[in-house]
């Protein structure tokens, strides 16, 4: 896991100097604290930043790593999981290594194959390519995208970098804030790729690359070679099902212990975890280490469950409280996410990869079973509104204006979930599910803009952007929100999550699920096997009926939260109401105050739960108060 970085002339006039490239790496040391390497072309056309975290062929992993006639260069991000089967194949075809390291493979196969090398990789990676021959510079992304990548055109010159954070560091690059991107931000709690809250800026896409010729201005645009699949349905029985399940999952986790360094698990005490801890211990891990986080407030913890497992397996269990002390980090955090980011548990999430990078530099997660096996609870409310679906279009809005009436105000209650299920089912299916997952309303929203944003946004952009996203009318309500989950969700917040917090500690975290064949299993599955009649993962559990244990099997999901709500009614109170009414803030500019004000005061009176919205905008707060970007 490293950090990379990168530069390319876009005019046969300008030539890249290597201090922009050493202040670009400068900004990653936290994703590569053990070593750093640089590359410049010998014409100025193209030049690579490094830092890297050794976890395979410490010794031997230099990067920018070369092609055997240093005519191909590259930088790289991740891990290919496959790369010793790869390596073999290319042996097989005359190619010679110099090193023991998953990044040679990569240009070997380039080499080999040119762009269509992507279809091969089987991993998580971020990396570039540069072709000393053609000029061509190649950027790519992994097919789920766990490892992120950010490129701006500046001037005659394109700026990549693992973090944006990089690029801006560079003297002259504009932080100009792009008002489209904010408004889906505070919709979705993080800005989804392509784009980036600073206007010209991208993100590449998951399961996407770019080719940028040198010395000619940038026509092109990123192109997919993978997709999240609809692919056909499975043709074995049950039982064949579980034991292919079986197989793929048991080698998915196999893969993932590839290590020359120490390596153990997050430990929630939830189903996916926990089998992938089973497995560590099946495939004999040894230590075992696990490593959990828990909170004060009961309706959050998940401590207990988590012991349950690790006494079970015999694992060298660490776990810790995480208390309302975090505003602590709050500013870091708010310097690790180069955007405005709003998903609350990136706190247990920065903690627990903290205290695991003391023992570990690797670690196994549970995550995207949930959206393998359809895990989440809304993916059963998908399926109950769906059946409301054939009541006359004015009875569901009644429907939906009573549900009003039902006591809402306390997160995870069943008031809470009945009013979120009922108040949607006047919707289309893509609004309904929009609202479920946005943070603040499109409605809400239209009303606190000032004037002056207002006029800048285009309300309807996320909304075409949403419908996009999931198989169409031939799908299933839930399986439609399983799409729009692998393309939204679990991208552009869990995965992002992850990756910045981990990284912030220098933890490299990897996950099982995310092997893209499971994935394709998985979803081939008919979606009675995958969400059960009393809930979700009911294949998964079964296959697992022999590894865990029955409390573990038989639990209610309760999800990674934190209690911020209550957090801004006590310890968090001054720090919210002080940063959000401040006169300079960035809310007081983009909002009416006065609907500023409101929203503080429904929530802390505890008339309404605002807690998500409100966390949006002291997040955005804090981001902007440490980025300072311009415009607006």
């Amino acid at each position: 896991m490293c950090g990379i970085a990168g530069i390319v002339s876009l005019s046969p006039d300008a030539r890249v100097e290597p201090d922009g490239l050493r202040t670009m790496a400068a900004q990653l040391v936290h994703r590569g604290p053990d070593d750093e390497g640089f590359y410049l072309d010998a014409h100025g056309r193209c030049g690579f930043g490094f830092r890297r975290l050794a976890i395979i062929d410490v010794a031997g992993g230099h990067q920018p790593i070369s092609s055997e006639d240093d005519t191909l260069w590259l930088v790289f991000n991740g891990e290919i999981y496959n790369f010793r089967e790869l390596r073999a194949d290319l042996e097989r075809q005359g190619h010679r290594f110099k090193t023991r390291c998953d990044s040679e493979v990569i240009v070997h196969l380039y080499e080999q194959h040119g762009e269509a090398c992507l279809k091969w990789l089987a991993g998580m990676f971020a990396f570039a390519i540069w072709d000393e021959r053609s000029g061509q510079l190649l950027l790519a992304r992994d097919r789920l995208g766990q490892k992120p990548l950010t490129y701006a055109v500046v001037g005659d010159r394109l700026y990549f970098a693992s973090e944006a954070k990089a690029i801006v560091a560079l003297p002259g690059v504009p932080r100009e804030l792009d008002p489209q991107a904010l408004h889906e931000y505070l919709l979705f709690q993080y800005v989804p790729a392509p784009h980036s809250i600073y206007r010209n800026f991208r993100k590449l896409s998951p399961g996407h690359y770019l080719t940028v010729p040198a010395g000619k201005p940038l026509r092109k645009r990123a192109r997919a070679y993978w997709r999240v699949p609809t692919p056909p349905k499975f043709q074995g029985s049950y039982e064949d099902a579980k034991a292919r399940l079986g197989e793929l999952l048991t080698h998915a986790v196999e893969k993932r212990l590839i290590a020359d360094v120490p390596l153990g698990a997050f430990l929630s005490g939830g189903v996916d975890s926990s089998i992938v801890v089973g497995l560590m211990r099946k495939l004999g891990v040894s230590p075992l280490r696990t490593f959990s986080i828990g909170f004060p407030d009961a309706r959050y913890d998940e401590t207990a469950y988590a012991r349950t497992v690790a006494k079970h397996f015999q694992t060298e269990h660490h776990e810790h409280v995480v208390t309302p002390r975090a505003r602590e980090i709050l500013d870091t955090l708010a310097w690790h996410y180069d955007e405005p980011f709003a998903d609350s548990s990136c706190i247990p999430t920065y903690y627990v990869s903290q205290w695991t990078r003391r023992s570990v530099t690797v670690a196994l997660t549970g995550d995207a079973g949930d959206e393998c096996f359809a895990g989440y609870d809304r993916y059963r409310a998908a399926r109950a509104a769906a059946r409301l679906d054939v009541l006359p279009r004015p009875l569901r809005r009644m429907i939906a204006a009573a549900a009003g009436a039902l006591p809402h105000a306390r997160p995870r209650s069943l008031g809470n979930r009945l009013y979120r299920l009922l108040s949607a089912v006047g919707d289309t299916p893509t609004l309904r599910y929009l609202s479920w997952v946005n943070i603040f309303t499109p409605a809400l929203l239209r009303d606190g803009y000032a004037p002056h944003v207002r006029e800048r946004i285009d309300f309807d952009r996320p909304l075409r952007w949403f419908e996009g996203l999931s198989g169409g009318a031939g799908q299933s309500a839930p399986d439609n929100a399983i799409l729009t989950d692998f393309h939204s969700y679990l991208p552009y917040d869990l995965l992002t999550k992850v990756d910045v917090a981990s990284m912030a500690c220098s933890l490299e975290c990897r996950s099982p699920f995310l092997d893209h064949e499971l994935v394709e299993f998985a979803l081939s599955l008919p979606l009675e096997w995958r969400l059960g009649r009393h809930g979700g993962k009911r294949i998964l559990k079964d296959w697992a009926g022999d590894l865990l244990p029955a409390r573990i099997l038989d639990r209610g999901k309760m999800g990674f939260g934190v209690p911020v709500g209550e957090w801004f009614r006590g310890e968090l109170r001054d720090l919210l109401t002080t940063r959000l009414t401040d006169p300079d803030s960035i809310c007081t500019r983009i909002f009416h105050p006065a609907w500023v004000q409101s929203l503080l005061r429904a929530h802390l009176s505890g008339r309404s739960n605002y807690e998500h919205p409100l966390w949006a905008l002291l997040m955005l707060e804090l981001w902007h108060h440490r980025w300072q970007p311009t415009g607006l």
